[in-house]
């Protein structure tokens, strides 16, 4: 089956404009490229790269086999993909805020669809871009903006549209996955296992702070409550913390405990609220999660009437993310109508919840201390956790140095996270406590 057969035989073709042609950006034309006959018998449309759009175009398209360049037109202006009225989708992929919210705002009014992997864009001005889509009965599709390859935002937007889901429990980000991966299994420090993503191309050379530091993560945990909640959360809104602080001596103790560290995104309805958190967490070695290790992501969620499902696979990488972009485009595409433009899920975000602050939430709590070695030290720490309502589920004296100090590991129980450290203020006064070494929210996962 060709592109005439399929015109002939009453089918359209779908013209594609590709704002980006760097690694993902690669991947996706690829993709189109080398599947077009298979996604043409899929949805009865042919789907042809019109046009492509980088500011280092030419070096970039010398890359490519000739076969794969025929009859498109390559620039450096973007501008030439979004005034093309023959052009239908285009696929942004330049990333940031600025200038690709110009881009896709620009491509909406136009009357096109869009598809992104943009986990900023989503984030952080996805209220008006859906706005702008609905006003020109068109829409924009973003299942690559979390979690790579996995498929999650599709299917809550269809598949599990029905359920009322309560809770999102993510693992969404590859390289501190990778990172604490390296740490738990090969005893390598935060320092040491990051250098080696940074080798490896995991994590960023120059400023690996959008993943280290939680930001990448709390990205795409607004995307997913807003979309799980149908309330609208932006980055801003979601609360973070990153693993710089995870030492291997918590690797350790969190094991002896029956715990894994890793980094979670945690989304969940509190009927009047959302709670959206990033953080580090210890969580049971018997939990699924548990299991998902190095750059793998995995979304948990829980649905009123499905349950609990799990979607698991690689979050990042330019075939993976490639294989979510080019999906987005075929759903586009099955129920194209030129004449008859329509949203193909449109923004789900209907109720106005406040983002609950942290402070207001509630955790179980790991907190690592070191302490003087002498009769008393417990009591005077267990009167200001009493004195804050902080209750104490276990405790355990993890080893004892020489010069009179020992480390002392805590679990609470559940506790408004303001008198927790609340309560870690208090006890860093103490005349017999050298140092808070470590702080981590518990997360049983029941």
């Amino acid at each position: 089956m060709n592109e005439n057969s399929i015109i002939k035989s009453g089918g359209d073709q779908i013209n594609i404009g590709i704002i980006g042609l760097g690694y993902i950006g690669s991947g996706v034309f690829k993709l189109i490229e080398s599947q077009k006959e298979y996604i043409a018998r899929k949805t009865g449309k042919f789907i042809r790269i019109k046009r492509v759009a980088d500011k280092d175009i030419m070096e970039r398209a010398a890359k490519f086999e000739p076969s794969f360049k025929s009859e498109i037109i390559f620039s450096t202006d973007p501008y030439d993909i979004i005034n093309d009225p023959d052009v239908d989708i285009v696929v942004e992929l330049v990333g940031g805020i600025e200038p690709a919210y110009d881009y896709v705002i620009d491509s909406l009014k136009k009357g096109k669809y869009v598809v992104t992997a943009n986990k900023d864009l989503i984030a952080n001005r996805g209220e008006s871009l859906f706005t702008a889509a609905a006003e020109h009965g068109v829409d924009i599709l973003f299942e690559a903006s979390v979690g790579g390859g996995i498929p999650i935002i599709g299917p809550m937007k269809s598949s599990l549209a029905a359920n009322n889901i309560s809770k999102i429990v993510g693992i969404v980000n590859g390289t501190t996955n990778y990172i604490l991966t390296r740490m738990q299994k090969e005893n390598l420090s935060f320092e040491n296992a990051l250098k080696v993503a940074q080798d490896l191309g995991y994590a960023e050379k120059v400023n690996p702070a959008a993943d280290v530091e939680g930001n990448d993560a709390a990205c795409k945990l607004a995307i997913l409550c807003s979309i799980a909640f149908n309330s609208r959360v932006v980055f801003g809104e979601v609360y973070k913390e990153g693993i710089k602080k995870i030492t291997l001596e918590d690797i350790k103790y969190a094991g002896d405990l029956g715990y894994v560290i890793k980094l979670l995104a945690i989304g969940s309805d509190e009927g009047g609220s959302v709670c959206a958190r990033v953080h580090p967490a210890l969580i049971p070695k018997d939990h699924i999660l548990a299991s998902i290790n190095y750059a793998n992501n995995a979304v948990y969620l829980y649905g009123n009437f499905v349950g609990e499902v799990m979607s698991y696979g690689q979050g990042a990488g330019d075939r993976p993310t490639a294989s979510s972009i080019v999906g987005d485009i075929i759903q586009i595409a099955r129920n194209f109508n030129r004449d008859n433009k329509k949203p193909v899920f449109g923004c789900t975000c209907f109720i106005n919840k406040p983002v609950k602050p942290i402070d207001e939430m509630e955790n179980k709590f790991y907190a690592l201390m070191e302490v003087k070695d002498k009769p008393g030290v417990l009591a005077k720490i267990a009167t200001i956790f009493g004195s804050n309502d902080v209750s104490i589920e276990s405790m355990i004296q993890k080893q004892t140095k020489e010069g009179g100090s020992a480390r002392i590991v805590f679990i609470t129980h559940r506790v408004l996270n303001k008198d927790m450290f609340k309560s870690i203020e208090e006890i860093l006064k103490l005349d017999v406590v050298n140092q808070v070494l470590n702080v981590i929210r518990v997360e049983d996962l029941k």
